[in-house]
């Protein structure tokens, strides 16, 4: 069984770990694998290289983690719950 909380807490820190690591590749490397235009594209209302546009693609990118985790996580217990301990039991 999974702690949603745990679960959610941790997706949304490593989305938003991830969405800074991105911006910062984007600068260090400008043109390379188009890093700008693929946020634009995944984050509603993202700007490149403004401070709001970081806000709030860091505000997004932490609510689609806590999004995956309060979905993810209730899926998995189900699941577990219905299969997952059955399994155990068999040779």
């Amino acid at each position: 069984m999974l702690n949603t909380r745990l679960v959610t807490w941790a997706l949304s820190l490593w989305a938003a770990i991830t969405f800074v690591l991105c911006v910062i590749y984007g600068l260090v490397t400008p043109h390379a694998l188009g890093i700008q235009q693929s946020l634009e594209m995944m984050l509603p209302a993202f700007k490149w290289l403004t401070w709001w546009g970081f806000l709030l693609g860091l505000a997004e990118s932490f609510l689609y983690g806590a999004y995956v985790g309060l979905v993810f996580c209730p899926i998995y217990n189900f699941l577990y719950r219905r299969w997952g301990q059955e399994s155990r039991f068999k040779v």
